[in-house]
This record gives structure tokens, C-alpha cells and sequence, in this order.
């Protein structure tokens, strides 16, 4: 994993290098709070993924321009606004390893400056003056607040199906990642099946993304994660591989993972004896078999376009997606 990552990392350091200067020049608010508080999370190690996908889905239609980074830099806006809401939402003490926002700036001033952000993003879609590329921004930002409630609805549901689950992470995470390869094809005027297919792409990938996220979770250590293990499970939700452990479990053992999931104070002997669990009905594997399959979709996608180097970033990006340790 660590030869792949400096592999990619070789490949799009002048791309990431371009973003970063790009949000730094569009996070300019009048007031200086607003700036610190949203560079708190902003400029703390994020990987980039969004805004990088719109470089490369721009690059590999043909289209280069000095305006794409500050058009990419939307996507990390709209990201970290979500995430400020998120971390508020779930009480959450930790991201990318530092402190959360809302317990250096006031709840308040955490929830306003991701407004800000996502008005930020709608108002650099809007400089491209293209119905289109704003439409699909501002459906995208819709889905994911949908997604969001139906994450809050589905808190701590043992009952929660598959299906829900894929709609949810669909909506909360797949759709930003989509909408970021959507637009850059969009942005390069690429014929309607270049557009299809990075569309497609970003969907699969979004998928990848979040399920390995959900993995993690599970099987990093805090220091690679960035935040406490097992917080989604505190946090009341129910991801791939707890949903299908569940439901392949005997009653005793269903009954015992039930019973911490219930306690969101549980020990780490309980999450140890849940991790077990999660082997012994193959709730991990399953989750990276499914994972797996939703990455060769999305490598499969790019086939219609030639072999090229930037065509190679985007598969390595794609394994980098599900084989990440943070």
C-alpha cells in the first residue's frame, strides 16, 4: 500500500499542488474567523479526492484550462462543509486527528462557516455559467442532506437492510465523488458517452470509498485513521460489515452484538468481542468482496477511453480508494 501510495502521489503532486492554491486563494471571506475555522479542517491533511477527479475527468475529455483547479476546489468545499455538520451532528472529538472544530470555535460559528462553504461552492459553479454544471451541483448537495437524514432515521436500527445501507452511502458519499467526475466532463464539453462513463466511474468509486471507510473503522488503529476506532459503531451506525454479520449470526451471538451495539459506552474488550464476531460470520470480507466488485465496475468504465497517463491515475486512484490504511 505504501509503494502505491508514493507511487500516485509521484504522478499527481502538480495537481494537488495547483488545488491547494486554488482553495487557498477561494476561501477568502470578509471575516478572519470565518477563514480560521474553516482552514482548521480544510488544511489539515484532507487526501483531495474530489477535486483531483475533476482535474483528471477535465484532462482525460481533452480539456485544460487555469480555471479548473478553482472550479475543482468547489468539491473540497462542499466536502468539509459536510463534514463540520457531520462532526457536530455526532458529537465527534477527533478528525484527521486533530480536535474537531466545534470544541475550538462554538457549535454556532462550526454550523455557519459550513454554510458558508457550501455557498462558496455554488457560487464558483455558478462562474462557469453553464446551467448544466450548476444543476447538477446543486442536486448533488440536495441528495446528500437526504442522505443524511436517512442516515439519522436509520441510527442504530438493527434492522437495517443492505439495500438501505447502499442508498445511504450512495447519497452521503457516492454522489459528491460522482458529481466531481461528472462536471469535469461537463466542463470539457466531452461527448455524452465520456460523460456517461466518468459518471459512472464516480458513482463505483464513491461506493469504494465509503466501504472501505466503513472497514476501517473496524480494522485501523487510531493513529492511521485519524479518529477514535469503532466511532461509527458509538455513533449509532450500522455499516456493511456489522449489517451483515447480523444477519448470517445465530441468536446467542446476535444477541451479544446486540447488546453492544445498544451500549454506546461498550469496552474494548466488548469491541473485541464484536470484531470476532465480525470474522466469524465473514461480515469484513464480505464487505471488501462487495467493495471489489464495485472497483472493477469502475476501471471498467474508463475502457472507452484511450490508454494514457492520466487514464492510469485514475485506476491507481481506484485501487488506492479500497486498499488504503487512513
Amino acid at each position: 500500500m505504501t509503494g502505491l501510495k508514493k507511487k500516485l502521489l509521484r504522478r499527481i503532486d502538480p495537481d494537488l499542488e495547483a488545488v491547494e492554491s486554488a482553495l487557498v486563494e477561494n476561501l477568502s471571506p470578509h471575516l478572519e474567523l470565518v477563514r480560521q475555522a474553516a482552514g482548521h479542517l480544510i488544511f489539515s491533511g484532507g487526501k483531495r479526492l474530489r477535486p483531483l477527479l475533476t482535474v483528471l475527468a477535465t484532462r482525460i475529455c481533452g480539456h485544460e484550462s487555469p480555471f479548473i483547479p478553482k472550479f475543482a476546489s468547489a468539491f473540497e468545499f462542499i466536502h468539509t462543509a459536510t463534514l463540520l455538520h457531520d462532526d457536530v451532528i455526532d458529537g465527534a472529538s477527533m478528525r484527521r486527528g486533530k480536535a474537531v472544530a466545534h470544541s475550538i470555535y462554538g457549535t454556532p460559528i462550526t454550523i455557519l462557516v459550513g454554510d458558508f462553504l457550501l455557498a462558496r461552492a455554488s457560487l464558483i459553479a455558478a462562474e462557469t455559467e453553464n446551467p448544466g454544471i450548476i444543476r447538477v451541483v446543486s442536486a448533488m448537495t440536495e441528495e446528500m442532506s437526504q442522505g443524511e437524514i436517512h442516515q439519522l432515521i436509520k441510527k442504530g436500527d438493527i434492522h437495517i437492510t443492505e439495500n438501505e445501507y447502499m442508498e445511504i452511502i450512495r447519497c452521503k458519499t457516492g454522489i459528491l465523488i460522482e458529481g466531481a467526475c461528472r462536471t469535469g466532463a461537463m466542463l470539457a464539453d466531452a461527448p455524452e458517452e465520456k460523460e456517461n462513463a466518468l459518471t459512472a466511474y464516480g458513482k463505483h468509486l464513491g461506493l469504494v470509498f465509503q466501504i472501505a471507510d466503513d472497514i476501517l473503522d473496524y480494522t485501523a488503529d487510531t493513529s492511521e485513521l485519524g479518529k477514535t476506532v469503532g466511532t461509527d459503531l458509538k455513533e449509532g451506525k450500522l455499516t456493511l460489515p456489522l449489517i451483515h454479520a447480523l444477519n448470517r449470526a445465530r441468536s446467542a451471538d446476535r444477541r451479544l452484538m446486540e447488546t453492544v451495539i445498544a451500549n454506546k459506552n461498550f469496552t474494548e474488550n466488548d469491541f473485541k468481542a464484536l470484531l470476532d464476531l465480525l470474522e466469524k460470520y465473514n461480515g469484513l470480507d464480505y464487505a471488501k468482496t462487495i467493495a471489489e466488485d464495485h472497483l472493477a465496475r469502475a476501471k471498467k468504465h474508463l475502457e472507452i477511453f484511450a490508454p494514457s497517463e492520466t487514464r492510469d491515475i485514475l485506476f491507481t486512484l481506484a485501487d488506492y480508494a479500497l486498499y488504503r490504511t487512513s
